[in-house]
């Protein structure tokens, strides 16, 4: 399993899309629930923010309307529409590849909007994910076997992976304790 077969491109898109899955709003006030919900997971200014919602908005995910305010400028108000909310239960259902980087931010944002939006799938969400990185850790060990001695660079970056991704199991077992996840048999 390569690293990018599932990650989307590590862009907070996706969570802009699931706080709008709740119901329509302001670019302003989406962007302060992000950074109060989600700031130590994603950076995101608020003009990136205000970009990816053109952008959406662009690629119809989105759509916005102008709405008149007494003594101020009209507020734009957007709302998801049903192409963006397919592209995003589609997302949420992901796994995000093994890398530290795709865990820390995808993992991570999947994981809120499964508890907001679908807190019947987290379960199956981080059984998804504890398989990759399990499968991912033997290929990596498999990999260090194999590899002569001398090779004293390769074996340090494989070895480097490998105890990153044995750090993030642990991880993972305080998210499972914290979710009260029981292990699916399968």
């Amino acid at each position: 399993m390569t690293e990018s077969k599932h990650s989307g491109n590590l862009s907070p898109e996706f969570a802009l899309l699931g706080f709008l899955v709740a119901g329509q709003s302001h670019g302003y006030d989406l962007h302060q629930r992000f950074a109060t919900e989600l700031g130590h997971v994603w950076h995101l200014s608020q003009s990136q923010a205000y970009a990816i919602l053109k952008r959406l908005e662009k690629h119809g995910d989105i759509s916005a309307h102008l709405v008149e305010q007494e003594k101020l400028p009209a507020r734009q108000v957007l709302r998801i529409t049903a192409q963006g909310r397919k592209r995003f239960f589609q997302w949420l259902e992901l796994g995000v590849g093994t890398n530290a980087r795709s865990i820390r931010l995808e993992f991570l944002t999947r994981l809120y909007f499964a508890q907001l939006h679908r807190p019947e799938h987290i379960s199956q969400l981080y059984q998804t994910q504890m398989d990759e990185i399990k499968s991912r850790a033997e290929q990596l060990e498999t990999l260090l076997q194999h590899l002569p001695p001398e090779q004293t660079f390769n074996r340090l970056s494989l070895n480097l992976r490998l105890q990153q991704l044995r750090l993030i199991q642990t991880w993972m077992a305080e998210i499972r304790t914290q979710f009260q996840i029981s292990r699916i048999q399968k």
